[in-house]
Parts: C-alpha cells; sequence; structure tokens
C-alpha cells in the first residue's frame, strides 16, 4: 500500500480547511476526530485526500475507540495506510491511552460541565449509535472512573438504573455524572431524556449516591441538564 506524495498533504487543501491552520486557530475542541488523525497522518494518497482516508479509517473500524485499539496489521488492511502510517497512528493512541489512565491517578477534578465533557468527548460525538455512559466522582467531586452502561440504536439506548448505579456502588463513589451521546447531531432532550432523568435523579437519592448532572454530547458539543434547569431543583 503505498503511502504518496506531498502534493497530497494537507497543505494541498484551502487553506480555509486546512486542519492544522484551523486547530492554530481555534484550538483542538473545534476539529473533528477526522480531522486530528488527518494532521497525524499528513498526507493521503494519489487518489485519496488525506482527510477523507482518516474519515475512512474511522469508518472502517466503527468507532474512534475501535480505531485507537487496532494493531498495526489491522490499522494497514485500510488502503492508503502503509506501515509507517499505521506506527504513527498506533504511536499516538498509545500516548493518549497513558494519559487517560495519568489523568485519573493524578485527581480529574469536575467543577463544571464542560470538564466532565473533556472526558468523553473523544469516544462519544462520533458514535453512530448510542452509548449510555456514567462517571464517577469521588466525595470531592475528582473522577474515579468512567463506564459504558448500555449501547443502544441509532436514536435510543435502554438503561435501567440496576446498571447505571452498578459501578458506582462496586467502586464506591460518592456521585455521579450521565452522559449520553445523540448521532444525529441535535442536542435537544427527548421525552424519553427527561423521564430517565428525573427517575435516575431519584434513584440515586434513595441509594444516597447523587446523580450531579446529565450531558448530552453530539459533534455540535453538548448540553447540560442541570444547565437546563427543571431536572435538579
Amino acid at each position: 500500500m503505498n503511502e504518496l506524495n506531498t502534493s497530497y498533504s494537507i497543505q494541498h487543501l484551502p487553506e480555509s480547511e486546512r486542519p492544522r491552520e484551523r486547530l492554530l486557530q481555534y484550538g483542538a475542541e473545534s476539529l473533528s476526530s477526522a480531522e486530528l488523525i488527518a494532521i497525524i497522518l499528513g498526507s493521503g494518497t494519489k487518489n485519496v485526500p488525506v482527510l477523507r482516508l482518516a474519515q475512512t479509517m474511522i469508518s472502517h473500524f466503527g468507532s474512534l475507540q475501535q480505531v485507537a485499539e487496532a494493531t498495526v496489521e489491522e490499522l494497514r488492511q485500510v488502503k492508503g495506510i502503509g506501515f509507517a502510517k499505521a506506527l504513527q497512528l498506533k504511536a499516538v493512541f498509545s500516548l493518549g491511552q497513558r494519559l487517560s489512565k495519568h489523568v485519573f491517578s493524578t485527581k480529574y477534578k469536575i467543577e463544571h460541565p464542560v470538564h466532565a465533557y473533556h472526558l468523553v468527548k473523544d469516544e462519544l460525538q462520533e458514535e453512530k449509535r448510542e452509548f449510555f455512559v456514567v462517571i464517577l466522582q469521588d466525595a470531592k467531586g475528582y473522577a474515579i472512573g468512567q463506564h459504558i452502561v448500555a449501547i443502544g440504536t441509532l436514536t435510543q439506548v435502554p438503561v435501567h438504573p440496576r446498571e447505571v448505579f452498578y459501578p458506582a456502588i462496586r467502586h464506591k463513589a460518592a456521585s455521579i455524572i450521565l452522559v449520553h451521546n445523540h448521532p444525529s447531531g441535535d442536542l435537544t432532550p427527548s421525552s424519553q431524556d427527561c423521564e430517565l432523568t428525573l427517575k435516575l435523579i431519584e434513584a440515586g437519592r434513595v441509594i444516597g449516591i447523587p446523580v450531579n448532572d446529565h450531558l448530552i454530547v453530539s459533534v455540535q458539543g453538548y448540553l447540560s441538564l442541570r444547565q437546563k434547569g427543571g431536572f435538579f431543583d
């Protein structure tokens, strides 16, 4: 699989579309996972521009998480990814995984919904199915772990309070934050989202593990139901 030349690099794109320039101007948070991967790859092939190659890679594996977990040989199965590019990707994702573990070990405090958003956005915002995640916190608000408790379809994810609170009880969490994604991109909470949030808040009160917030995440960003109001009053 040939890794071809600089004429198909990021510099070949119009300036307004170059991920590198956008990263410098707006920050990494403004870029999609595909754009960040395109920066790592640097160039595409003769027939496939680098950004399309990055998008193809995510589609091939199904999610950013699965790309990160792929072996070098599995990465090379994507047309246009040679040995050097596969090694680059593996090295970057391995560093990211190490840093993720370091975040929890160095006490990552969640004082604002955006802090919780940054913990999960790379895993959830571009998923094609709904995922329901629980972030566990200690008594001082520090993150001590996060767990996927349910995986659904394009439009819904079935969740039971037992599944939500089990990891919190097991790991002796003092409180939790709920997170789920909307693959459609629309951050508007559905009636089911609202009903489930109220149900889990009440369950948390009974169990003694309060729910601090419920975030909805998509490619558009996030919505905090606590900030929205009407749920945690």
